[in-house]
């Protein structure tokens, strides 16, 4: 990099010589850090800059003695004690506290009671706080260790969790705020829980957390996915002398305050009021806002939703709108009396914002929120009302993103008129659609939309620490990924004002929005965010003035001219200094939003950013070729119309949060080298010079074993469309041992007319040796032939995905099939990607073929084609019964593609032309299909087609174990398939077991042998009472093996022969959750597929 310096007498006529110092670069380290960056234990205190995941790992770090920390990766929960640990920093006790990062798994949290009530446990410890730091989503897995600390915490260390509210939604790779997994554990095992309403008191409520954990095992419940990431300035943060300062002298004197035989619900109010003396806070268990007289209160837990919902009502109350919203601060215990001691008298509607797992439990009625229930107890046994208020349940989903408006309506749902409404009037304020909570005249607001490989992805969070140098101001900064679009996209959101800014949801009244990549605006209404005469700044290289309109979308140019917004366009190719070192792009879009955001600082601002990274003699020099770089583009009134035909379906105006990161798309491929005969033999000759070894399919990472047919039949008739068939394998000296349940991995061969074909075509020798570095460790290198790579490693006729067609087009030669792999490749080749794989079922030898002017080389090709994978299937034997043979029950897939070729999967086609005496690799996957501990427990078995397979295996070690002696219990088969006549596989051999007393219930349905469709959840339905004595009277347990389409209806069956129990013995049973806790027990099992 040679640049001109700033205080040169003139023009340089050469490029600068001499030593060049290096730049101060801004890069993210993790998003629960201020800024991204790493912050020193010691420096937290005072007014500063933090998140509220930070300030929780300081008073978990700081008052406790171990820490256990339970987070998924790119989650970084722990990120922060786990960076002072190491630095050897003390903690509140004189030394470093010792962190554990943990695996989340079943048995989590075993470790730590281990150590809590270790018979060397220093008793000294006793009094001092235990803690972990988890997700919601890790919940699951560390209930069993907290049932039974539970069970024995009148002898316990103090204990607290802090959880953060994360989870992924199930069916999709979204991340959701989850606080049903923590409310449930909570009310399940009688925990206290704690929330936090914002970063600004997440550090006080860590602290209250970890206090109240002396009375009662405590949760201390946040938002995780965005608040808790949301970097701001906090004034009155305590350091570690004042955090444990504060909670010795506030346990003494609640100690010292309570009287002998106190009630829990006495310990915790002392506990709260001593609090708030301490800190001269006024924290409640409960916290009201609005209207004084309110016709319709709103009842809300969580981060978001209580902060949000108390800005939302007091803007609204203030207005004149009858409304109010009741937080709950302390959730457990629940203080009834609190609650109804500030519910207003006036009250005649509550509406409890409830979470619920999904839109399935928003829409069952059946379903109601854990809040509910406590609200609805508390209400109905109150005398505070003349006449009790009605309550009804607002479920929300866990994918529910909380705004202003969506608040707004929930609160209007539960009035019964617009909450913008004067009662008694027609006069109306605003449409809740323009409700605004910020004064946006004194807040000045920054959106960013790049894609996270960008050059400048990294740049709005040094934009946002260059203005946080102003001490006169607060600035908020929130960056967020979905990593499932545009190969990935990042937002981040950037706030300043002279006062403090609480404001828990995205921008929606920009002052500027950069967009980075050009294609973003066909995905999202990016406008939708930019307030009135707002300005927005776009990226586009190299593009001429008179192209412009054309690469901007039309709803995108219509949007902009209605908002009489204003138009730039930075190409920082244009600026000499990055066209030479694009690495300089990202400090001049600084400079570039700089002046357009900001044109009266840009002097000051130029400094502020030299502090934060690159140099301030770099900086000027940038900000002076800056003019090349951006220019203003008129808005033409014309805009506001769109051509005829033009309009689209509404965008989306924010991301999905996927990931707290960016996805680490380096690939790091290991070379793969063209050899010939003789690499091979040296190592074959001097194996101990060239560390050679002979293995079974080193390829292989896992333990593999040869195995030969014994037995090769058809199940259905030869006739029959679908051909299913039996086949078993003799282990001979294979040494093969599998458990019941567990699935053989098949690595199969490509066909050999096939290879032959693709050898011949592309002019290849199949004797050629190609020397591939092993998958376990680069150093050793392993030697295939051509014909051996083609046969068992590489899935050369397997389906391609996407990245092939980008790597193939780098090979073409051919400017027009070049551009057709790199559409394929990218977005706008969606539609006819998806068409070529679901439709055509194209292989990789089929666009080889088709694209002929891309030819990579053999080594090329082992490189971008995909390995082959091992095929599993459920194993249909029992070994203790058979033990040298393993079964396999299998249907061939097979189809015509559009062009009339057969096309069939590659192991099932591999497996059924084996014959007898064949060789095959074979290995061993564990499976979920495990038998319950005891014999007489009773088995419940759903399987259809070749779902049957496993449940071969279950009866025969049933019937081995009646052969032995052992009382077994009940066993209940249901099988689904299309024609008993065809598809009644393996019917004389259930028949028989059932004549033995085996079997208790054989329950096949046949589909289509009658005119009404007869399923296995039908065979179900009409023994239920069989179902109610062994699955509930008698411990059962239900398995379903084969396509997921019944799982509904199955599951219905069984909650309907729980709720029918439930019913008759008097008892109160949510089916549904039972059957969550029937999953944990491992008593409802489904291996579909």
């Amino acid at each position: 990099m040679h640049l001109q310096q700033a205080e040169s007498a003139g023009p340089a006529h050469g490029p600068v010589q001499g030593p060049e110092k290096p730049l101060k670069e801004f890069i993210q380290k993790s998003s629960s850090l201020p800024f991204g960056q790493s912050i020193p234990f010691a420096s937290i205190r005072g007014p500063t800059y933090v998140t509220a995941q930070t300030l929780i790992q300081q008073v978990a770090y700081a008052l406790s003695d171990r820490l256990w920390t339970y987070s998924p990766e790119t989650f970084d929960l722990d990120v922060a004690v786990k960076d002072w640990s190491n630095n050897g920093a003390h903690n509140a006790h004189g030394y470093p506290t010792n962190v554990e990062p943990m695996q989340i798994r079943h048995g989590a949290a075993s470790i730590a009671l281990g150590y809590i009530f270790s018979k060397d446990f220093d008793l000294k410890k006793r009094d001092i706080p235990q803690t972990i730091l988890a997700s919601s989503s890790s919940l699951l897995y560390l209930h069993s260790a907290l049932d039974q600390l539970s069970l024995l915490y009148s002898v316990a260390n103090p204990f607290v969790a802090h959880v953060a509210a994360i989870d992924f939604a199930g069916g999709s790779s979204s991340l959701v705020t989850d606080y049903v997994h923590t409310l449930t554990l909570a009310e399940e095992l009688g925990f206290g829980v704690v929330s936090s309403f914002s970063v600004y008191e997440s550090q006080h409520m860590a602290l209250f957390a970890t206090l109240l954990a002396n009375i009662v095992p405590t949760i201390h419940a946040y938002d995780g996915v965005a608040v808790g990431r949301d970097t701001t300035r906090v004034i009155d943060v305590l350091d570690q002398a004042g955090l444990y300062k504060n909670y010795r002298a506030i346990w003494q004197e609640s100690s010292n305050s309570q009287q002998k035989k106190a009630d829990l619900t006495m310990k915790v109010k002392s506990l709260l009021n001593v609090f708030n003396g301490e800190l001269g806070t006024d924290y409640g268990f409960f916290e009201y806002h609005g209207h004084t007289s309110p016709d319709a209160v709103l009842i809300t837990f969580g981060t978001v939703e209580s902060s949000l919902g108390a800005l939302v009502a007091s803007s609204l109350a203030g207005k004149g709108s009858r409304i109010g919203v009741l937080n709950v601060r302390v959730y457990r215990p629940f203080l009834e009396e609190e609650f109804l001691k500030l519910l207003p008298s006036s009250t005649k509607t509550i509406g409890v914002l409830g979470q619920v797992i999904d839109s399935d439990d928003v829409a069952d009625r059946s379903v109601n929120s854990v809040l509910y229930n406590d609200v609805v107890a508390a209400i109905t046994f109150s005398s505070a009302f003349e006449t009790l208020p009605a309550v009804v349940d607002v479920k929300y989903s866990r994918e529910e993103v909380w705004t202003p408006v969506s608040i707004a309506a929930c609160l209007q749902f539960i009035l019964g008129r617009p909450v913008t409404q004067i009662e008694g009037t027609r006069e109306s304020i605003k449409p809740v659609s323009d409700l605004e909570i910020l004064d946006i005249s004194t807040v000045q607001q920054y959106t960013f939309w790049d894609t996270d490989t960008s050059a400048s992805a990294d740049a709005p969070l040094a934009f946002g620490a260059a203005l946080a140098k102003d001490s006169s101001g607060n600035v908020t900064t929130r960056s967020r990924h979905d990593t499932l679009v545009q190969g990935g996209l990042i937002r981040t959101d950037v706030r300043k004002s002279k006062n403090t800014v609480d404001a828990p949801y995205s921008i929606d009244t920009a002052d500027l929005i950069y967009v980075g990549e050009p294609q973003l605006l066909e995905l999202y209404d990016v406008i939708k965010g930019l307030k009135t005469a707002g300005k927005i700044l776009i990226k586009l290289s190299g593009v001429k003035p008179d192209d412009i309109e054309k690469k901007l979308p039309e709803n995108f140019r219509r949007n902009l001219a209605e908002k009489a917004g204003e138009l730039f366009v930075f190409d920082p190719l244009s600026a000499e200094l990055v066209s030479n070192d694009p690495a300089l792009e990202n400090y001049l879009l600084q400079i570039a939003f700089l002046r357009v955001g900001l044109p009266n600082m840009e002097k000051t601002g130029l400094r502020k950013l030299a502090s934060i990274n690159a140099s301030s003699d770099i900086l000027t020099q940038l900000a002076a070729h800056l003019e090349r770089a951006l220019r203003k583009i008129e808005v033409p009134e014309d805009w506001k119309t769109l051509e005829t035909g033009a309009m689209t379906a509404a965008l989306p105006n924010d991301i999905k949060i996927t990931d707290f990161a960016a996805f680490d798309k380096t690939e790091n491929e290991l070379p793969s080298y063209l050899k010939d005969w003789k690499t091979a033999a040296k190592g074959l000759a001097f194996k101990e010079a060239y560390m050679a070894k002979t293995a079974l399919r080193p390829d292989l990472a896992i333990k593999t074993h040869t195995v030969r047919v014994m037995e090769n039949r058809r199940l259905t008739p030869s006739s029959y469309e679908r051909n299913i068939f039996h086949i078993e394998f003799d282990l001979g000296d294979s040494c093969l041992k599998y458990e019941i349940g567990e699935a053989l991995g098949i690595h199969a061969e490509n066909d050999e007319v096939q290879v032959e074909e693709f050898i011949r075509f592309y002019k290849l020798d199949p004797e050629e040796v190609v020397e591939v570095p092993s998958r376990e460790d680069a150093a050793i290198l392993e030697n295939r032939t051509v014909w051996q790579a083609l046969m068992q490693n590489v899935d050369i006729f397997g389906r391609p995905p996407k990245r092939f067609y980008e790597a193939l087009a780098e090979y073409a030669d051919d400017a027009s099939e070049k551009h057709a792999l790199q559409a394929l490749g990218g977005p706008e080749g969606a539609t006819e990607f998806k068409r070529r794989a679901e439709v055509d079922t194209v292989t990789y030898a089929d666009i080889l073929l088709e694209f002929s002017s891309a030819h990579p080389s053999f080594h090329d090709i082992v490189r971008i084609v995909s390995p082959m994978k091992r095929r599993e299937y459920s194993i249909a034997s029992c070994q203790k019964v058979t033990p040298n043979s393993v079964a396999l029950m299998i249907v061939v897939v097979g189809w015509v593609d559009p062009k009339g070729r057969d096309r069939f999967g590659q192991a099932t086609r591999f497996l059924n032309k084996l014959k007898v005496g064949a060789p095959v690799t074979v290995s061993i996957k564990p499976s979920v299909m495990k038998l319950p501990p005891k014999s007489t427990q009773p088995l419940i078995m759903a399987g259809l087609g070749t779902g049957l397979a496993p449940f071969r295996a279950f009866v025969q070690h049933r019937a081995w174990e009646k052969a032995q002696g052992k009382e077994i219990g009940s066993v209940l088969l249901y099988m689904g398939s299309r024609h008993q006549r065809e598809e009644y596989c393996y019917g004389e051999e259930w028949e028989a077991y059932q004549d033995a007393g085996v079997i208790t219930l054989l329950g096949r349905a046949f589909s289509r042998d009658q005119p009404q469709k007869i399923y296995i959840q039908d065979r179900m339905r009409q023994t239920m009472g069989d179902i109610i004595q062994a699955y509930l009277k008698e411990d059962g347990a239900f398995y379903l093996c084969g396509p997921t389409w019944p799982v509904p209806d199955v599951t219905n069956v069984l909650e309907d022969a729980i709720a029918h129990d439930a019913k008759v013995i008097g008892k109160k049973t949510d089916p549904h959750k039972e059957i969550e806790r029937l999953k944990d027990q491992l008593r409802y099992v489904l291996e579909v597929y």
